[in-house]
């Protein structure tokens, strides 16, 4: 099992983007059931009792199983009102194992506009005296933004990023927008975070009302370094990294202190706010 361990884990890893695919196991429902209910009994009853379960927390790093169930079951307690999930892969090696990996979307509902949380689980399922059983769970820590799960290509190599920002910014004089400049790299996890924010039904009405977006590919810190420089964005700093221009082509804001380098741990109400603060 511990190959299957080591699959696991670099599926729930950042760097992974996988083909969703449609969930076809009923035991996880049941699972799923107690994580709703906060039942933290129910819960442990599910991970395997002839075997102590693997259990690998957003570090990568053992977890006991005691707090992978008060992890699960405490979000009750936090106001969860929904969860729902969009499986990443799923996979039968054996008749008596079943694995899943899933992109698990928490819903809160503290006061009138609800709010949600996102975490990717991997599990691993073994059929024990005819009843499923968890034997190994791996999560990442809970995200406010969607984290992705298909492969993109964000930042075409091919593209000339010149030509492009200059038919954004045509467009934009006409349709009173202004044009974000998204400097990164396919390689960068949290590059495809900020472009799945963009795309979020939280975010994407005033991205799509206000702004024109252009990806520029820096490679790995080796490919339109001219452009990154003209538009005043230090690339040391870490990308994704936007430079904000008006539909004159004026330079309005550059960022400086690598505020969305770390996308995966921003909130809707953080891009939002940066958005609005540039909209015209």
């Amino acid at each position: 099992m511990r190959n299957l361990f080591l699959f696991l884990v670099l599926l729930a890893s950042p760097a992974a983007f996988a083909q969703s695919l449609t969930p076809s196991f009923p035991a996880f429902d049941q699972w799923r059931a107690a994580v709703l209910a906060g039942d933290s009994d129910a819960l442990a009853s599910i991970y395997s009792p002839t075997a102590e379960a693997k259990v690998g927390g957003p570090d990568g790093k053992d977890v006991p199983l005691p707090d992978e169930i008060s992890f699960w079951s405490s979000f009750k307690s936090k106001g969860l009102a929904d969860f729902s999930t969009e499986v990443v892969d799923e996979q039968n090696p054996r008749e008596d194992v079943h694995i899943l990996v899933q992109q698990v979307t928490l819903t809160f509902n503290p006061g009138a506009t609800p709010q949600h949380e996102y975490v990717i689980l991997s599990q691993a399922w073994s059929l024990q005296d005819n009843a499923w059983r968890v034997v190994f769970s791996a999560h990442s820590a809970p995200t406010r933004l969607r984290q992705p799960v298909q492969r993109k290509n964000i930042y075409s190599a091919a593209a000339n990023p010149t030509k492009e920002i200059s038919e954004a910014l045509h467009t934009a004089a006409a349709s009173h927008k202004r044009v974000l400049v998204v400097f990164g790299g396919n390689w960068c996890f949290d590059c495809h975070v900020l472009d799945e924010a963009f795309h979020s039904p939280e975010i994407a009405p005033t991205v799509n009302k206000s702004f024109l977006v252009v990806h520029v590919d820096i490679g790995h810190a080796d490919k339109n370094l001219d452009i990154a420089k003209k538009y005043d964005i230090p690339l040391d700093r870490g990308v994704p990294a936007i430079a904000v221009l008006d539909s004159d082509g004026k330079l309005l804001f550059s960022q400086k202190r690598g505020e969305f380098e770390a996308a995966r741990s921003m909130a809707p109400e953080d891009i939002l706010a940066f958005l609005h603060q540039w909209q015209p």
